[in-house]
């Protein structure tokens, strides 16, 4: 029988810290690009044509859309790879019971 079990209970755990922070994390920093946060203005990808364009503002609130959007996508990453930790966990939990 194929066993589904690729890591041990601390890694497993470890994993599942690391993607509850990471998902918090990402959600929180989505929201606040969504809504322009100033703060993070540093974190956006413009140019200085976007500044000196007519449709300035809307390039870069477009900007602050889409690296919101990427923390959205990376927070359902973390929600994966939460997933994956947890069924590790379980898997290592059933081996304890296991006779050999």
């Amino acid at each position: 029988m194929v066993s589904l079990l690729c890591c041990g209970p601390r890694l497993a755990a470890c994993g599942i810290v690391l993607s509850a922070w990471g998902v918090i994390m990402l959600i929180l920093l989505g929201i606040f690009f969504n809504v322009h946060s100033a703060v993070l203005i540093e974190d956006v990808p413009f140019t200085e044509e976007d500044f000196d364009d007519v449709h300035g503002p809307e390039k870069i609130y477009r900007l602050y859309e889409q690296v919101s959007y990427n923390c959205f996508i990376a927070a359902g990453l973390y929600v994966l790879l939460g997933g994956f930790s947890f069924c590790q966990v379980r898997l290592n939990k059933r081996k304890e019971y296991m006779v050999r």
